[in-house]
């Protein structure tokens, strides 16, 4: 594919959305093709899954069925929006991927990384991401920011104890150790300017290893 493909993954409150965001409106302003995009979501079919993963009434969702749901929603987004646009050349960049299942359902529930990661290859067919952004920060700040945030969804992930949420902060310290050509970390604790610049310089070189 002729296309570049970047994941931007985080805990809650890490600030992904909103860096993403500009991200993706300077990128399109200079010129490139860029679709943004999200998981669970993205498309109709992933968004009604989406729907069901995160209302907070579903609290008796099985965790395996949360994952498969997830893996679902991944394969509709894939094959309807990410791999088209991914063939025609432009930047995509999507607020989660695989690695949120890996870290979410594979460590943070216990159903183990690597019996998530099979699920999810059978997925997505071998089509991982060029390259990973990781936005680390402590699970209480980022909770704390998402109280602090009024217009921000309230989410089902977002009733956890703090317990879930450093197991999902070990869970992507994993993958960091797992996949190091493919992922790396950015200090999401820095004010939210100093993410985006950090951000914005990595996707820069990005674009020019691949000639965009």
């Amino acid at each position: 594919m002729q296309g570049l493909f970047i994941t931007i993954e985080g805990p809650e409150g890490a600030g992904k959305t909103t860096i993403i965001q500009r991200l993706a409106k300077e990128i399109g302003n200079n010129g490139v093709d860029v679709v943004l995009t999200r998981e669970p979501g993205g498309i109709q079919i992933s968004e009604q899954i989406r729907e069901t993963i995160l209302d907070p009434k579903n609290t008796a969702m099985d965790a395996r069925t949360e994952a498969l749901l997830y893996a679902a929603a991944r394969r509709q987004h894939l094959v309807e929006k990410v791999v088209p646009a991914l063939e025609k050349g432009a930047v995509v960049l999507c607020d989660r991927f695989i690695d949120s299942s890996l870290a979410y359902q594979g460590h943070a529930r216990g159903l183990g990384i690597e019996e998530v990661l099979l699920i999810n290859q059978f997925a997505i067919r071998d089509l991982m991401p060029d390259k990973t952004l990781y936005f680390d920060i402590a699970p209480e700040i980022g909770l704390r920011r998402i109280e602090e945030h009024a217009g921000r969804e309230i989410n089902r992930l977002d009733l956890e104890k703090l317990e879930f949420h450093y197991k999902v902060r070990e869970g992507y310290q994993i993958l960091l150790e797992k996949f190091p050509e493919r992922i790396i970390s950015i200090d999401a604790s820095a004010s939210i300017q100093n993410v985006y610049e950090a951000t914005k310089a990595l996707v820069d070189l990005l674009l020019t290893k691949k000639g965009i």
